[in-house]
Parts: structure tokens; C-alpha cells; sequence
């Protein structure tokens, strides 16, 4: 049987449950959510799977006093794949720590990546487009 977790935040025991094909620990009082290492990475699956094309996740890691609900250790901040979005993250890489409603802004950070993606493909198509015509001219 797998040891209990408490909130980094609030220190409740957290509650398993499924999300979507996802089995995430939340917190009942705050309705932050515990995810396994890979758990994130199958979050952001469910909108994106080039793990290329994701770009870096982690920027700017500093440590917080907030303690992994697995090991202890002092769970760090980092700036999610450059988005305007704080995630607490294992040092010891046992997981991650999001707060209430940002599985959502995990979700539309992914959206605006693949949004990005199709702008600059389109954009580039047409570069490569008037080029061509140039050529032509000449």
C-alpha cells in the first residue's frame, strides 16, 4: 500500500482520483493536484505529443519552502515552458506540484503552442511562395 500524501499548501491528505486516464492526488480544501513525473508530460498529451515541439519546460527554478508530499525535500518554482505560469516541481524528480484551475492553463499553454506552430508554417509557406514568384521575374 502507497504511503499517504499531504498538501504541499494546506497539509490535507490528499484524495486520488482520475482525470480523464489519469490518476492525479488532489487536495479536497485548496483543489490543488500532486502529479507524478510523468503524469504532466500525459496532461500535455492530451493536446500535444511532439515532445520536441513542446520546447523547455523549466525556466527559472528557485526553491520554495514547500515540501515534496512524497520525500520531503523543499519543492522548487519554475517558469512552465515560458508561459506567465508558476509550477512546483521535486528536486528529486518525484513530481509536480499545480495548484487549483492550472491543469487548465497547462492545457491552453499547449493550445497556444500548436496555434503558434501553425502560424509560423503558414507564414513560412508564404515566404516560401513569394520567393518563388521573385525567382520567376527575374
Amino acid at each position: 500500500m502507497e504511503n499517504k500524501m499531504n498538501c504541499p499548501k494546506d497539509h490535507t491528505e490528499l484524495k486520488i482520483e482520475q482525470m480523464q486516464d489519469i490518476t492525479v492526488d488532489r487536495c479536497p480544501t485548496c483543489q490543488g493536484m500532486w502529479l507524478d513525473y510523468d503524469e504532466l508530460d500525459a496532461i500535455e498529451d492530451q493536446v500535444m505529443t511532439d515532445d520536441h515541439a513542446k520546447g523547455t519546460m523549466q525556466w527559472n527554478p528557485t526553491q520554495t519552502d514547500l515540501l515534496c508530499p512524497k520525500c520531503g525535500e523543499k519543492l522548487n518554482t519554475f517558469d512552465y515552458r515560458l508561459e506567465k505560469l508558476q509550477i512546483e516541481v521535486c528536486p528529486k524528480g518525484h513530481g509536480f506540484w499545480l495548484d487549483a484551475g492550472e491543469e487548465k492553463r497547462v492545457l491552453e499553454a499547449m493550445q497556444n503552442r500548436i496555434a503558434g506552430q501553425e502560424r509560423i508554417a503558414k507564414a513560412e509557406s508564404e515566404w516560401t511562395g513569394l520567393l518563388r514568384k521573385l525567382k520567376v521575374r527575374k
